[in-house]
Order: C-alpha cells, then structure tokens, then sequence
C-alpha cells in the first residue's frame, strides 16, 4: 500500500485554556480501539483542542458502534483502510499490546505521529525498531503518572538535593481486577498481551515514574513472579516482586499484583534520604508526604505554594481534586504542542521510554525464570 505524508491542517479554532493554544492548528486524531482506553484517549483529544476524526474497529460490525462510542468523525473496518483513506495527524495505538507494533510501524509509514499504548511493543527488537523508525516524528507513550503535579513537585526537591543521601526507594502497584478466579480478559493470554501481564502492564509505569522522579536508573534486578489463578493454557504473571540496585548505588523494592482484593490501582512510591523522604500515593494524589527525622508534612497541591514544574500542571484551584484523566489530558496536550512545533515543559514520555520499559520487562521475566538470579538491565 502505498501512503502520502500529510501535514497539519491550517485550520484554526479556539481550544480550551490550559490544553492547547487558542489559534492553534487542530490536531486531527485517529484512534485504533474503542474499549476503556480509547475511550481516554478520545475525550484528551478533545481537550487538548484536537478533534476525533476516525476510528479503527476489529471488527466491520462495530464501526459504526466505535465512532459513536468514541464520538468519531468515521469509522473504519481496518488500520490500513483508516491509513489510506483519512486526513489525519496522529494516530493513538490502543488496540491489544500483540499488534502495537504493527499498527505503530504503518502509521510511521503512512507519515503520521503516533501516541502508542504501553507496552510499546511485547519484544525488545521491535520496540528498538520502533524507536528508530519514528526519527523526525513526536512518538509518545502515555506513562502518564508522570503529569501528576505532586509527582512533579517531588521530582523537583529530589534534584534540588532536599533528600540528602538516597539510601533506599520501594513502593508498589496493587490492583484487584483480577483477584477471582473466573475474572478474564484478552490481557491474561500471552498471544493478546505479550509474554507479562502484570509487570508489563503496571510494573512498567511504577519502573518508569521511579526513574523520572530520580533521574536515576534501574542497573541490576532480582525478580519472581507467581501465576495465582490458571485462566487459560497460556496464562501470565499475577503478581511480582523486584529488587534491584540503581546505577548511583541505590536499593529499592517493588510489589506488583493485580490479584491484590480491596486495592484498585494504588501506584505508591516512597524515596528515602538521610535528610528527608518523600511518598507519592496515586489514590491520593492531591498530596506528598514529605518525612524528616524531627517532624513530617504534608503538603496540598496548591498552586500558589508549588514550584513553576508542579505549578503548570496544577490547573484546578488548591481543594478542586485533579486526577487520572487530568493526567492524561495534560499528556495528549503537551504531545500535542510537540506535534504544533510549540515549546512544552520537559518530561514528555518518548518511544525510548517505551523501549526502556520492555527492557525492564525483558529483565524481570529473564531473572523469573532463571530462579530470581541478578540480571543486568539493558540501558
């Protein structure tokens, strides 16, 4: 198939303040998947000033359904069809992880941006791939944790060096949506989701918001991982558990499971200093716990008291909770300004994050099956 490079349209209108620019170029959006996460990814574009003009269905009998599900200009039966037939921009990639790849690869192809679902690819070499095939493209991957502004004001007293000596980080991400045995979904068979459920699914995410709030990098694990309900014959981790050292020195502890009752996606994460720690608990975002050896705090997300990085997120008045799909929204509209060739703040997650993270992946199931051995992480 043959594919033409399209350019931005000139087309103008005025976006919601705090998402895009008022005059900027509309964005026009595809969207490849129409379940929970397409669903998200939709409702960013549209705050972000873009407009959803088609939609990608798995099957011809739900087109029509996709487009109304996702508030779609059209609807197409096919990738490929959506590719050469419509007028678009970006392409968000959120069908099941086994065809990130190959959907991700044709829209580089076709000449378009892409934001792709984690994991960017369930195989170190096609994400590799990826990442090269997207020079001179804005290619994204929704780590989106890293749009919480108390992840950002945290990130900012730790270089600010508030913390001391780094002696240890742990943390967790604890879920229950798979915690019965006859709870199912297309995510448990490795032919659909990759070779890790759960540490590709939401390990991931704690591995990476960990390395951007540090900026310092996992160099060695030991991991285990525990399969608790046989699904089907080619069923994926539940839970696991990873230590490992980082290449300044420092030690840290991950609990990861999606078996966990009563916990519904509780991404927590805790830095520890010899001057003070900070914690982040993503069920309660709107604070950071700030520990010192001669009184604790708690500090609000308020936009008048944060720094200038945390503060720009910040874009509800202090006691107006900000959330998940804020997080999200911020993401597609700091991608978006990429895509205007506009300046936006830094921490915009790039393919070589998505890369970095099926690297960490590889590293855990490679450690898992050789026992809990300690095993180098690739760069």
């Amino acid at each position: 198939m043959t594919h033409t490079v399209r350019h931005m349209n000139v087309t103008h209108r005025t976006v919601v303040a705090g998402s895009g620019s008022v005059g900027s170029p509309t964005v026009r959006a595809a969207v490849v998947g129409a379940g929970f996460m397409g669903r998200v990814h939709a409702e960013s574009v549209r705050r972000a000033g873009g407009a959803v003009v088609a939609v990608a269905s798995s099957s011809p009998f739900t087109v029509e359904a996709a487009a109304e599900t996702l508030g779609a200009d059209q609807g197409y039966p096919s990738v490929e069809v959506l590719l050469s037939d419509a007028e678009i921009d970006v392409l968000h990639v959120c069908a099941p992880n086994a065809v990130h790849a190959s959907v991700t690869r044709a829209a580089l192809a076709a000449g378009v941006h892409v934001i792709c679902e984690k994991p960017l690819a369930t195989g170190e070499d096609d994400a590799a791939a990826l990442v090269a095939a997207a020079a001179g493209k804005i290619a994204t991957v929704p780590f989106v944790y890293r749009f919480h502004p108390m992840i950002r004001e945290m990130r900012e007293r730790l270089a600010a060096g508030e913390a001391g000596f780094l002696s240890t980080i742990s943390g967790g991400y604890l879920q229950d949506w798979l915690s019965e045995s006859t709870d199912d979904d297309w995510r448990v068979d490795a032919e659909l989701g990759g070779p890790s459920r759960a540490f590709a699914d939401i390990g991931s995410h704690w591995c990476d918001l960990m390395e951007f709030v540090t900026g310092d990098r996992i160099a060695r694990l030991s991991a285990q991982t525990v399969v608790v309900h046989e699904r089907r014959d080619t069923t994926t981790e539940d839970v696991a558990t990873v230590h490992f050292t980082t290449v300044s020195g420092v030690v840290g502890t991950l609990l990861v499971s999606q078996v966990a009752a009563g916990r519904k996606n509780r991404l927590h994460i805790e830095v520890s200093g010899t001057e003070t720690s900070f914690g982040f608990d993503q069920e309660d975002p709107e604070r950071l716990w700030v520990g010192r050896r001669k009184g604790n705090l708690m500090l609000l997300r308020d936009p008048d008291t944060l720094s200038a990085p945390a503060a720009r997120y910040s874009r509800l008045p202090a006691g107006h909770s900000q959330g998940y799909q804020d997080c999200f929204d911020a993401f597609v509209a700091d991608t978006y300004r990429a895509i205007r060739g506009e300046e936006c703040a830094d921490g915009l997650p790039t393919f070589a994050d998505g890369l970095r993270a099926v690297r960490i992946t590889d590293a855990v199931l490679r450690s898992a099956a050789d026992g809990g051995e300690w095993t180098e992480v690739l760069p």
